[in-house]
């Protein structure tokens, strides 16, 4: 299926733009003999699994924005990844977390919501997408993850995507380039996230209907919810032989 079919000439174009920019960030790196993950990982004496880089996460008090690069598994192909989130409060919306009855071992009351112990208030977020990149520092894939990988606050598909939508970050720390190549890859490949977030919620209930007695959000099983790979370069060329056309 072509995700872009149904796109006009405005959205492409600024697609394009936004492919664009990035591209010019990565060559301008890879001139200067570096790329997106050494910028970001500048200054640390060591890189470990599991730790947060930057320290603290980097997070837009104007926009909600927030996001991080870790790695926590031996992969040939990717070195680490970018988990992207936004804190809802931000926006001037009353997104409300998604409200999914807990249906455990003695069947619980249904009163008894899970999601009692999710981030509430300012502490809320939502996480929107994953970006692994390879180790020439190079984005390869897209996922979306289970609940308890990121210990977010889990709001249903239509209230990601519309937060989604108004992601921006808008400060220049740690790596003003990092930052503007982000805010271009959530628009460059906006309409795959959006399919990503749909079958994140496609995949935790139908984990919830194979297993009814259990809780499909903190199944450990149940990790990576969706992905698909990614090429700047290709997503690039799509769009200008969709433009010409």
């Amino acid at each position: 299926m072509n995700m872009m079919a149904n796109l006009g000439s405005a959205r492409l174009q600024a697609m394009v733009a936004a492919g664009s920019e990035m591209l010019k960030i990565q060559q301008d790196l890879a001139a200067k003999r570096s790329n997106l993950v050494a910028e970001l990982l500048r200054g640390e004496e060591d890189f470990f699994e599991q730790l947060h880089y930057p320290a603290g996460d980097v997070f837009d008090p104007q926009t909600g924005a927030q996001y991080y690069y870790h790695a926590h598994r031996n992969d040939d192909r990717e070195h680490g990844h970018f988990h992207v989130f936004q804190r809802p409060q931000f926006l001037g919306e009353g997104f409300e977390p998604a409200k999914y009855v807990k249906t455990g071992v003695g069947r619980c009351s249904p009163k008894e919501k899970v999601g009692e112990h999710w981030p509430r208030g300012d502490q809320a977020l939502a996480h929107i997408v994953g970006v692994a990149m390879d180790h020439y520092g190079q984005p390869i894939r897209l996922f979306t993850v289970n609940r308890w990988v990121t210990d977010e606050t889990w709001f249903a598909a239509r209230d990601v995507i519309a937060m989604l939508e108004r992601f921006e970050l808008r400060h220049g720390w740690p790596v003003p380039s990092v930052n503007r190549w982000l805010n271009g890859l959530l628009r460059l490949f906006q309409p795959e996230i959006i399919e990503l977030i749909r079958r994140r919620d496609d995949a935790v209930e139908a984990r919830g209907r194979a297993n009814p007695r259990g809780d499909a959000l903190e199944d450990r099983s149940l990790e990576v919810t969706a992905s698909v790979d990614i090429s700047v370069e290709r997503r690039l060329r799509q769009l200008r032989r969709s433009l010409a056309a």
